[in-house]
């Protein structure tokens, strides 16, 4: 769907998959992309590569699922979010003593969401915590101090924090030189952990409408977003669907006995 590879699975299969590759230190991207997302890399050959080399890739938002139960009956059993993993991951990480690591996030946030963790996971190790500066992303040196401290953390799962495509770029880009297991690129995640930032209910976020709860909460910020950029995802929808048929219509003709 939209030239990517989506898990079929609920959150708790999504937890599995991130541990078992914690406890081989299997090194990738785990990604979950949003209507936004799937938007933006339609439009964005090289953040399309990063995302369709992901170890993981879990769909964050009911419109994929939706989309994805019209081209396949089977579909997505629902949506896995970056909000919803980092929790669930620190739960399994706590009961096993896989060291996290804790990247992004203003000032103070990837502490205050570590903290959060620690008190909420008993036995969690948080083997570290960094919040990078402003335009780290395209300094050669401080990305590899930071790549540097985070091996030397022997963390094995990463939590990158920095916000979508910044996130999947800097990680891929960074993957040959990390010494972790996989990395998830979580988003604003941190600040969900943290208690800084309240989540819609979960009436609201299975009825696919937590988009519409952001948009309440930072109107300035996010209505060209939601109400102008990512009504294109109608046209992407369209698309596949069509795309769909088409392939469904060539195999019937392919089977169809030669007179």
């Amino acid at each position: 769907m939209f030239g990517l590879h989506f898990e079929r699975v609920q959150l708790a299969d999504a937890v599995a998959q991130v541990l078992t590759a914690a406890r081989s230190r299997s090194c990738g991207l785990v990604v979950t992309p949003n209507v936004d997302q799937v938007v933006r890399f339609d439009a964005d050959p090289q953040m399309h590569q990063v995302y369709r080399s992901a170890l993981r890739v879990y769909a964050d938002g009911m419109p994929l699922v939706w989309i994805s139960r019209l081209l396949d009956k089977r579909g997505l059993p629902g949506r896995v979010t970056g909000a919803d993993l980092l929790p669930a991951v620190c739960s399994e990480a706590a009961r096993e003593g896989l060291g996290v690591f804790f990247c992004g996030g203003e000032p103070g946030v990837a502490q205050a969401a570590a903290d959060c963790m620690v008190e909420r996971f008993s036995g969690l190790v948080v083997a570290g915590v960094s919040c990078p500066p402003w335009g780290f992303e395209r300094d050669a040196d401080c990305s590899a101090r930071l790549v540097e401290e985070i091996n030397r953390s022997g963390a094995h799962i990463l939590f990158l924090g920095v916000g979508a495509p910044k996130q999947e770029k800097w990680g891929f880009d960074q993957l040959p030189r990390l010494q972790v297991g996989p990395v998830l690129c979580v988003g604003a995640a941190f600040s969900f952990a943290a208690g800084l930032v309240r989540r819609a209910p979960k009436l609201v976020r299975r009825c696919g409408m937590e988009w519409a709860w952001r948009l309440a909460l930072e109107p300035r910020r996010l209505w060209r977003r939601y109400l102008i950029d990512d009504t294109r995802i109608f046209w992407l929808a369209w698309r596949e669907l069509r795309m769909a048929q088409q392939r469904g219509s060539a195999a019937s003709q392919a089977l169809r006995p030669r007179q």
